[in-house]
Order: C-alpha cells, then structure tokens, then sequence
C-alpha cells in the first residue's frame, strides 16, 4: 500500500470513530487546527499529512500504526490513564465517565457486551446506601487515601453531589443496549467487601451493614425486573419508561473478568478493566473482533434469563438473593 493510499485508509479509520451526527471533517480540522477545506485535501490526498499530524491523529483517535499499515507484530493498542492517589479526585473520575458515556451515546448504534465477574459499576449508582460503600470501599482499600486510613465507614461521607453525578453515568448507560453475562459468583465480591470491612469493625453499627444488604437486595430485584421486561429503566421512574434494551444470560461455568466490547455504528471498541478500578480501552480490530467472537461463544453456552425462561430467571435470581438473606441473618440486630 503506497503512502496516498494509507492516508485515505486512516482517514477512514478516522471516519469510523466520529459519530454521524458530526461532521468529519470539522472534528478533524480541530485536531489539526487547520481549515476544513486543509483536511480535505489531505483527504483526497492532494497533501501528504505529516508525522506530527499522523502522531496527532493516531493519538487522539487512538489508531494503531500496526493496524493501519498492516504490520504483524502481534502487538495490541490499548489507551488509558492510571489512577494516581495523590492527585485523584472522585467526582472527576465520574465525571469522566460521564464524558465517556455521552461520547458513546452519540452514536445511533450503540451495545455493550459486558463480562460480568462483578456487579457492573453503573448498577451502584441507583442506590446510593449501596453506592456509598463502593466508594468507602475504593477510597480505603484500592486508593489507600489517607484520610480513610482508620476512618469507619459513614453513609455521611459520601455526599449527595457525589450520588448525583453517579446517578448521570446510571442513566446514560441505561440508553445504550446492553448485554450481560452473569454468574451465580457475579455478586460475591461485593458481599465478601462487606464481610471484610464487618469482620475488621469498620461499622459502626450492624445496622449500617443491614441497610447495605438491604440496598444489595433492592439493586438484584431492579436487575430481576428489567430481566423480566427485557429494557433498562430508572429505579425511581414509577412508570418504567423503557430505555436501552436488557438482555440478561447465566452462565453456570465460565465467571466473566469485566471486560466490556461496545459496538458504535459497527465500530467495535474493548474496554479492559484491570486492578478493579482502571480501564484500558483498543479499537483494535483482531483483539476485538476476537473478543466479539469470544462473547457470542460465551452467549450460546449460556440461559438467556431476560424477557423468557422464567423458571430459570426465578431460579437464578433465588440463589442470589439466598446468598444476601445468609449473610443478613448472622448479623445482631
């Protein structure tokens, strides 16, 4: 492939990542910072781009040259930040995902096919009992914060504006349609945060446990209801209005790692999530196109329990909900 034609082929990759609703060539000429009509004639190739425009291309649209060039390297593009404890901010990082889920959402097709080893983030945020000791619980153990060192765990410290901005990634990803793949294990881990911080008296009460549960319990029977009518919905909404479509398996074998794939337009996108609360994310087509495959297999050795076999949903959704009524009845209260 000679240099005109892998130009045109990345701006097509380029095209790709841009939502219809957007003009190409307008978002390409921001990141250039050249005039519209600059970027078509690199477009048409009339102009060679250079290597720091290719830099900044590949960069912000986060394009492998591998890919691009079709190089066998067995190499994978992957892009994403790494959480540093000494300048994190909470409300930013949710603030970013709102970003991130207002990026997504711009696309007229939108899925997410989502590997669940735990209780998927956005679920947390309908229930702010539930979501405040995930933050308890990331701010103390994942990011050692310094001020969590000895602190007890205080519905008080997670404030309301904090809830809010969670409940904004909620309802966006409530938009898109989603898949995913449970395990009876999905929602141990969360249980076993619970236990851990109750065993180490971080609790000031086995009340304040018991209303965790509680809140657990609310956040399963939201998930068994949207199972049940097969689309997403607020918690609050009394009426139910259908958002995204919900589709639900159980898969009694294999337990998932977090691993997302999305489908943007046709546009397939993996998001990684590595030491539980990073995230790396590649457009790279053989890791997703081998993911995609990897899912769909997954998909046909597993009970779909959303919208039919409600035997199975009841069954699946009983076990979880076992798992929570054993732990509430070892508590003094």
């Amino acid at each position: 492939m000679n240099t005109p034609e892998l130009q045109q082929e990345l701006f097509k990759l380029i095209k790709k990542n841009i939502p219809d609703n957007l003009s190409a060539t307008e978002e390409i000429a921001k990141v250039l910072d050249v005039s519209v009509d600059s970027v078509y004639r690199r477009m048409r190739g009339e102009k060679t781009i250079s290597l720091d425009e290719l830099h900044a291309l590949c960069s912000f649209y986060k394009i492998s040259l591998d890919q691009l060039m079709n190089l066998q390297t067995g190499a994978f593009l992957f892009s994403g930040k790494i959480i540093n404890s000494n300048s994190f901010r909470f409300d930013e990082y949710v603030i970013n995902t709102i970003r991130d889920m207002t990026y997504v959402n711009s696309f007229k097709q939108k899925e997410f096919y989502t590997l669940c080893k735990d209780i998927h983030v956005f679920h947390h945020y309908h229930f702010k009992e539930i979501a405040a000791f995930k933050y308890y619980f990331w701010m103390k153990t994942l990011l050692h914060f310094p001020d969590f060192k000895s602190k007890k765990f205080s519905f008080s410290e997670y404030s309301d504006n904090l809830f809010e901005l969670g409940r904004k990634t909620s309802d966006l990803y409530n938009q898109t349609d989603s898949v995913e793949i449970w395990n009876v294990e999905t929602i141990n881990s969360t249980i076993r945060q619970i236990e851990f911080y109750h065993d180490g008296k971080m609790f000031k009460s086995d009340e304040d446990v018991l209303i965790i549960y509680q809140s657990l319990e609310k956040l399963i029977s939201h998930l068994e209801e949207q199972a049940a009518l097969g689309y997403k919905f607020n918690y609050d909404d009394p009426s139910k209005t259908p958002k995204g479509s919900f589709q639900m398996y159980f898969n009694e074998v294999l337990l998932g790692d977090n691993t997302t794939l999305a489908i943007l337009d046709g546009v397939k996108m993996a998001y990684v999530v590595h030491t539980v609360i990073n995230y790396m994310i590649t457009r790279d087509m053989r890791y997703c196109e081998n993911l995609h495959e990897h899912v769909q297999n997954l998909m046909r050795r597993s009970t779909r329990i959303s919208s039919v076999s409600e035997k199975e949903r009841g069954r699946f959704f009983k076990m979880l909900h076992d798992k929570i009524d054993r732990r509430k009845s070892n508590l003094h209260v």
